[in-house]
């Protein structure tokens, strides 16, 4: 059986990055001295193909299912990865993004953060295709295969500041413990 912890977080994309960031630094503290280490806030931008090969190492991106995207063949291709013109799929790019990494004893490294994606998708010509559900939000949801409480005490620094959108821990359900 493989259990997971879920989480996803959300801010109005009127915060600067600035303070998604200070918000960020302050956890990653606490993240210090609860035992993970090393850590890092990163502050990226996911421009060039480079920068978006390494926002494909911290998120899948942004899964979009909408009947508008089948049989598109002028999509704006620089926005997204995995496009099926078949069902009208794929997964949008971050454009930008305020992160969290931590490392566990064993090396595990896990994310936590926002990140800023497109309000919608275009075609080639600059036409809206489709708006995005992340429209006029940072916005990021994850999820660790492991018990440690040190997960859970991270995510509710986000509740505590108002940023998290949900939770969802089958550990917790597993042991009957309500969430």
């Amino acid at each position: 059986m493989s259990l997971s912890y879920h989480y996803s977080f959300s801010a109005p994309k009127t915060v600067a990055a600035s303070e998604l960031e200070h918000f960020l630094k302050n956890v990653e503290l606490a993240a210090k001295k609860i035992g993970f280490q090393p850590t890092t806030v990163i502050n990226a931008v996911f421009h060039t193909a480079e920068e978006k090969q390494f926002a494909r190492q911290l998120t899948t991106g942004l899964f979009i299912e909408d009947p508008r995207l089948v049989g598109v063949t002028l999509i704006d291709e620089s926005k997204i990865w995995s496009y099926n013109r078949v069902n009208g799929s794929c997964r949008v790019i971050p454009e930008k993004g305020e992160l969290l990494v931590v490392t566990d004893e064993r090396g595990c490294e896990t994310v936590f953060g926002f990140l800023w994606y497109p309000d919608r998708l275009t075609d080639i010509n600059g036409k809206v295709l489709t708006v995005l559900p992340s429209n006029g939000h940072w916005c990021y949801r994850s999820f660790v295969n492991s018990p440690d409480p040190r997960y859970r005490e991270i995510v509710s620094m986000f509740a505590k500041a108002g940023y998290m959108e949900s939770e969802h821990d089958e550990f917790a359900i597993h042991r009957g413990k309500p969430q």
